[in-house]
């Protein structure tokens, strides 16, 4: 059963939903906080956010008292994906730069974001109150990566702001509520409530919880929710607090514990009075749903060391966190660990603690590590990886994991065999050839070249084949080895003929 259509006695203004983007630790969880009065900066892991909250604050606007959701984003690059779901569910931004520290690259990333999903956006120029601020340098920079502000040939408004201590902060929150109501924000008061889920997770106590942001409609105790193939009756219903409510209309965010499978990010839901219609509408999702193709975020994959050479290592991984934009995020974050000699891969992802099952999967290989991101490890899963000194390791802070991989990779490449760079010789002439032999005349550029050795050829920085020396002669006088910066004549063997300015890598093998 699909929501009717709005129809216009019942509509309501909605408050507006307010994303809050920028650079990491450019002051967006200390504006949020300072709006709403509670400290969630002194409680965040590492002192940044790394979920997708969702808060509700009143403000005086006007003479009159003006709610407005925020949704606040994590900052750090790994979390690109979180940033672009917030930007395409809400209606308001507001671009976090610090005046003393300029746009940096996840502020154009955010503001990409921004444009991309067509909000209405502030620019809020925060930290103002620190040495070395400078406002009028950030709007000048801001202009050189395409954000026009009032003034310096643009109409994107800014506020000049100090987070910390309030400077600018009632003004920020005037120009919010003012595009707000040029975008003309409406809903339905009476219809049931539908949205976006914007974060789900596994509660070992409780079950799967999913907080969702009511963009129309009304969501009262008793429903059913439907995301995706997700069912969930609402016998718990809590707004951002964790408070216990009744109901809740649109523009709040709440969470409801209880659904059958963990509903997706970034799904839509529904709600229906009745768990026959619920159902009914769980079962028409299920037939017209696509086929799902292979996630290696939440699912699990099947590897093969086939096709990994002697110069490479793999690093099979097993990554469980607290929540679906956590497994998101670590995973992108540890991908970046990837390099010509490292091939990491995700053999399963999932929410929810470290468990028995976990555990075996891993231990039938011993290039795979289990990592984990704000959760626990079962007893059962303790003792097996105990067992067979499977390496594992857990953090709150995301950075911390990142940085235990790369150790983890620091010592696999220890173990991949290294060929020795003797020398290397530019190639100045080159002259008769026949079949794969050929005569070269060149000069040492670095170490020395060594009769009988092998050789690399690189044409512009590129490996294009291999060779040997077999005779070397300096100043028509057979040599065994040529010296740095000396010139040379040597016949070699090659199928890859050399040309001139080439590059010969002598390796000792």
């Amino acid at each position: 059963m699909k929501n009717k259509p709005l129809k216009t006695e019942n509509l309501a203004a909605r408050p507006p939903i307010v994303v809050v983007m920028g650079h990491i630790d450019h002051g967006k969880s200390t504006l949020l906080d300072y709006v709403r009065k509670t400290g969630v900066v002194a409680k965040e892991a590492g002192g940044i956010t790394q979920h997708i909250g969702a808060y509700e604050t009143e403000t005086e606007h006007e003479g009159k008292k003006r709610k407005i959701t925020f949704l606040d984003t994590p900052g750090h690059e790994a979390f690109s994906k979180m940033r672009s779901r917030g930007a395409t569910t809400a209606d308001i931004a507001i671009l976090v730069v610090a005046a003393d520290d300029g746009v940096q690259p996840q502020t154009i990333e955010a503001h990409n974001a921004i444009k991309e999903a067509s909000l209405p956006y502030i620019v809020a120029i925060n930290k103002i109150d620190k040495p070395g601020a400078d406002p009028e340098k950030i709007k000048a920079q801001l202009g050189e990566n395409g954000i026009y502000v009032e003034g310096y040939g643009g109409n994107v408004p800014y506020a000049k702001i100090s987070a910390k201590t309030g400077e600018g902060m009632p003004e920020l929150l005037d120009v919010a509520l003012i595009l707000a109501d040029m975008e003309n924000l409406k809903a339905d008061t009476k219809q049931n409530a539908s949205g976006i889920v914007i974060e789900s997770n596994m509660d070992s106590q409780r079950g799967i919880s999913s907080t969702l942001l009511i963009k129309n409609g009304t969501l009262k105790k008793g429903m059913f929710v439907l995301a995706g193939k997700a069912l969930a009756p609402v016998r718990i219903l809590e707004n951002f607090l964790g408070q216990l409510i009744e109901e809740a209309s649109f523009s709040s965010p709440v969470r409801i514990t209880g659904f059958s499978e963990l509903p997706s990010v970034g799904e839509e839901f529904k709600t229906y009075a009745g768990k026959n219609e619920a159902e009914e509408a769980l079962a028409q999702a299920k037939k017209t749903a696509p086929t799902p193709r292979p996630d290696r975020s939440v699912g699990e994959g099947r590897s093969s060391d086939q096709g990994i050479g002697k110069n490479k290592v793999a690093i099979k991984m097993i990554i469980k966190t607290d929540t679906a934009g956590s497994l998101e995020a670590l995973e992108k974050e540890l991908m970046k660990l990837k390099d010509e000699e490292i091939i990491i891969e995700l053999l399963r992802g999932g929410v929810g603690n470290i468990n028995e099952d976990d555990a075996r999967f891993s231990s039938a290989s011993n290039k795979t590590v289990i990592l984990g991101f704000n959760i626990g490890t079962d007893m059962a899963a303790k003792e097996i990886i105990d067992r067979n000194s499977v390496p594992t390791f857990t953090s709150d802070i995301i950075y911390k994991i990142s940085d235990w991989l790369k150790d983890e990779i620091t010592k696999k490449k220890a173990g991949i065999p290294r060929e020795e760079i003797i020398g290397t010789a530019k190639i100045l002439k080159t002259f008769s050839r026949q079949k794969n032999k050929q005569v070269i005349g060149g000069r040492v550029v670095s170490g020395k070249i060594v009769e009988g050795k092998s050789f690399k050829i690189k044409r512009r920085d590129v490996e294009i084949g291999e060779g040997k020396i077999f005779n070397l002669q300096q100043g028509k006088k057979e040599a065994k080895e040529i010296s740095l910066d000396d010139e040379f004549g040597a016949m070699t063997e090659n199928k890859i003929e050399i040309a001139r300015d080439d590059e010969i890598i002598i390796i000792g093998k």
